[in-house]
């Protein structure tokens, strides 16, 4: 293991899972995590959340990190017309407004997009995606272009806005329940309990893994294969690949470079290249020649729209 992926190993453990060595570093910060929740709560409670005359429904989570807001994203918009999907994009080259993709016709390059709204437009033929760090601009944006429904991507710390909010919660409740920067929680847990909908992984919805070579699904992996990924907590990965296998991580949204492409190829040369559509989005204008798609769907296990129309 790389000192790269070390120091992310180490990171993910101290949020969320801690050894004794990392509980004495997370009580050291506990003073800057006082302030950080007051600050937090001062301006949740000072927020006035305004009605856009439009239904907004928010996926977001309490965890720093990846708890599948964008899978859980498609699944919700994939059966409906007229809908935007509005997220910062996160990685993206660009600033300001872009609109990613117009009823499934994609309008901008993942340098311009970043990879989760790529992701977004590929996967949603019938929905508008918009990229913009200002949410009340982008919001303005879906009214003026007739959209009906807005889906905000991690939106639940907007109080500002009024949307229906839908908190995602992991299958394995981190051991460690502090907030930043002393745990992985951006608000307190006990907030799970103030919000219209909790979906938990295993509980409320299921990852659906298959694996796809050109297009194809194929049912056997080859034994020589490598992960490679720039995701949040990548080691959730690991329990739909066989034991031991070889890891290449990258920083969260992670530009990959020719030079990084190279190196790895001429490392692993006998290697099949496995990674997530997030990272095939960034990956594929270096035309890798042996790369499997993770792929990962969600299935429901409630009746979402119930839950989401009552």
């Amino acid at each position: 293991m790389g000192l790269k992926q070390f120091f992310y190993n180490w990171i993910e453990q101290y949020l969320f899972f801690p050894n004794p060595f990392q509980r004495l570093v997370s009580i050291c910060f506990f003073p800057l995590t006082i302030i950080y929740c007051i600050i937090v709560a001062y301006k949740r409670n000072k927020a006035k959340p305004i009605d856009y005359g439009i239904k907004i429904i928010s996926i977001g989570n309490l965890v720093v990190g990846g708890t599948g807001k964008t899978p859980i994203t498609i699944a919700l918009a994939k059966n409906e017309k007229n809908v935007a999907i509005i997220l910062r994009g996160y990685g993206r080259e660009s600033k300001g407004l872009y609109i990613v993709s117009r009823n499934g016709k994609i309008l901008e390059s993942v340098q311009n997009s970043g990879d989760e709204a790529q992701v977004l437009a590929r996967s949603l033929p019938n929905a508008t995606v918009i990229v913009c760090e200002n949410r009340i601009e982008a919001i303005l944006k879906a009214k003026e272009l007739k959209i009906d429904k807005i889906y905000l991507d991690d939106g639940y710390s907007s109080h500002h806005i009024k949307k229906f909010d839908i908190l995602l919660r992991p299958a394995k409740e981190p051991t460690n329940l502090f907030c930043l920067p002393s745990g992985g929680y951006r608000e307190t847990k006990m907030m799970y309990s103030f919000v219209p909908l909790v979906l938990q992984e295993d509980k409320d919805f299921q990852r659906i893994v298959t694996f796809k070579q050109n297009g194809k699904t194929i049912d056997t992996l080859p034994d020589n294969i490598v992960l490679l990924t720039a995701i949040s907590k990548p080691n959730r990965l690991l329990q739909y690949l066989p034991q031991n296998i070889k890891t290449e991580f990258f920083q969260d949204h992670y530009n990959f470079t020719q030079n990084n492409i190279t190196k790895i190829l001429q490392t692993y040369k006998d290697y099949y290249i496995i990674t997530t559509l997030k990272d095939f989005v960034k990956l594929e204008q270096f035309k890798i020649p042996k790369i499997i798609l993770l792929d990962l769907e969600i299935k429901f296990l409630i009746d979402i729209k119930k839950k989401i129309d009552d």
